[in-house]
């Protein structure tokens, strides 16, 4: 419950009042999230955006990881605790459940559950985005290479089928960019 909640907090929203910016749903994608918010062409905010949703996935995970043992929460648990942090973000109770697409929350996830596995999925983006200089591409391919990275490095468990469920739905949630994809409609970055 309290990573669903952590989960919850739509950073591009929160930024967004504070600068006094128009709710990123009403503009560009509509998606609350990091490259929404530049698009009104204001990078601190991006970036506080950015920060805040990663920064929240990883907030809860490492909370989980460090505090759950105490009160009896085994490693299936914290499993839990990494799909129902993405979920808050997904589907943000504070935000009449209209949440983002979990990039940066995910990413955030990943570096708490462990740090290799965090750069390994970033790195991924990174020269996906580069060589093809396509955001959502870069998200998509890391998304499904996050699983089975934690697989190669850790071994098949609980927390690998997490991370499965959290790509599963981070794909769900790109279903448009992939529809643009297909039709090769999709924007590239600096455009």
């Amino acid at each position: 419950m309290i990573g669903y909640l952590i989960g919850s907090l739509s950073f591009a929203v929160i930024v967004s009042r504070a600068f006094a910016l128009p709710d990123p749903h009403t503009y560009g994608s509509g998606n609350p999230g990091a490259t929404n918010v530049l698009r009104m062409g204001r990078k601190l905010p991006a970036l506080l955006t950015l920060v805040g949703d990663g920064g929240k996935g990883w907030v809860a995970v490492f909370l989980a990881q460090r505090f759950a043992g105490a009160w009896g929460v085994d490693e299936t648990g914290i499993a839990g605790v990494v799909i129902a942090t993405f979920i808050g973000h997904l589907y943000p109770v504070f935000f009449r459940f209209q949440g983002g697409k979990g990039v940066a929350t995910a990413a955030g996830i990943l570096f708490s559950i462990h740090p290799w596995l965090g750069l390994a999925t970033l790195a991924t983006w990174i020269v996906i985005a580069a060589i093809f200089r396509i955001s959502s591409l870069a998200a998509l391919i890391a998304a499904v290479f996050a699983p089975l990275y934690y697989v190669w490095l850790f071994g098949p468990n609980t927390m690998a089928a997490a991370i499965a469920a959290i790509s599963v739905l981070l794909v769900w949630r790109h279903r448009e960019n992939l529809r643009r994809l297909l039709a090769g409609e999709e924007g590239k970055i600096g455009r």
